[in-house]
């Protein structure tokens, strides 16, 4: 049963599951999540919603994966050898536009969030778990080699550090965060804290 679902999830090109991903995205941006539905997504992309279910499952799924797929490289793909680098890396591969984007879903979707177990758990489980994660072993990488001291009372506070950055300019500032403010506040902020 698991190897027919499997084969049939397959079907879809990667590059055709990202026009759906771009499409759920831009509804999302239209409608917000309450409003968003399948027949939506269906109709928008020309696809059956029986496709769209065998493929995601449910909407929250589908909704977190769409944002997933807006990451340009996963954390734990970054390992330049320094902790500097891999951060450096990371704001390098970071797109100012897609950020912005990016926070504004967010904020539109943070209402859902409270409303919505489903969504809050599929956006834990596909977005947020998978970078905590990266970084943790971003983190570790550092300790291993000395550059952070392992008692570090700021470890387990960087993705607390770095989530409330991007929560806070907006709130603050009324502007997305952009390479140039991450880059700023991780040499501001997060070095310091970690005693780099």
């Amino acid at each position: 049963m698991t190897e027919a679902i499997t084969a049939r999830r397959s079907r879809i090109t990667p590059e055709r599951q990202a026009e759906l991903h771009e499409a759920v995205l831009d509804l999302l941006r239209d409608v917000g999540y309450e409003a968003l539905t399948m027949d939506a997504v269906a109709a928008r992309t020309k696809s059956s919603k029986a496709t769209l279910y065998r493929q995601w499952g449910s909407k929250p799924e589908l909704v977190a994966k769409a944002l997933r797929c807006t990451q340009p490289v996963t954390l734990r793909e970054i390992d330049t050898g320094s902790l500097r680098g891999d951060f450096a890396r990371m704001v390098e591969c970071s797109d100012d536009a897609q950020m912005a984007k990016d926070s504004a879903l967010i904020r539109g979707l943070a209402h859902a969030v409270h409303e919505s177990p489903e969504l809050h758990k599929a956006l834990r489980e596909l977005l947020v778990d998978p970078e905590i994660t990266g970084l943790q072993v971003m983190l570790r990488r550092a300790v291993d080699r000395g550059e952070i001291d392992p008692g570090c009372p700021a470890l387990d506070f960087v993705p607390h550090l770095l989530i409330g950055a991007f929560i806070a300019l907006p709130l603050i500032e009324d502007r997305p965060v952009d390479r140039s403010f991450l880059g700023d506040f991780i040499d501001a902020v997060v070095f310091p804290a970690l005693g780099v």
